[in-house]
C-alpha cells in the first residue's frame, strides 16, 4: 500500500511530505514558510487537504490551527523511496546503487563512515550464509 500512495505524488505533494517528515509535525504555515515558489496559504490548505484524502497525512487541532504529522512513519517511508529509486533507476541493483553514492562522495566520507560501511557489508555477507 505504501509503494502504491507514494508514487501517485505530485511534484508539490512530495516536496510538502519531505516538510512534514523533516519537522515531524507541521502547520499549513510552516509548510508554506518552506516551500521554494511558495503557492498561497490557502493553496498549501488545500493541498494538505488533498494528503489526506490520499491518507499521507492527518490532523489534529491545536486551538485555531491545524498541526498535520505524516501517517506513514519516516522509516517506512524511507525504505519505499529506497525501493522505488532502485526499480527506476538501477534495475533493482543495490550493489549499482551503492556504487553510484560512493563514485558521487568518495572524498567526503571519513574513516570512521568507511569503518561502519565495512562492517554493515561483512553482517550482510554473515546473514546470507
Amino acid at each position: 500500500m505504501i509503494e502504491t500512495l507514494h508514487g501517485e505524488l505530485s511534484r508539490r505533494e512530495r516536496q510538502i511530505m519531505d516538510i512534514v517528515y523533516q519537522l515531524g509535525a507541521a502547520t499549513a504555515a510552516d509548510v508554506r514558510a518552506r516551500l521554494p515558489e511558495a503557492p498561497s496559504y490557502s493553496a498549501v490548505r488545500a493541498m494538505l487537504r488533498v494528503l489526506e484524502d490520499k491518507d499521507h497525512v492527518e490532523h489534529r487541532k491545536d486551538g485555531p490551527r491545524y498541526v498535520y504529522q505524516a501517517t506513514v512513519p519516516v522509516e517506512a517511508a524511507r525504505r519505499s523511496a529506497i525501493n522505488r529509486l532502485l526499480r527506476t533507476f538501477f534495475d533493482n541493483s543495490l550493489e549499482d546503487a551503492v556504487a553510484t553514492l560512493l563514485d558521487h562522495r568518495p572524498s567526503k566520507l571519513s574513516k570512521e563512515e568507511l569503518d561502519r560501511l565495512a562492517d554493515m557489508i561483512e553482517q550482510a555477507r554473515q546473514g546470507s550464509r
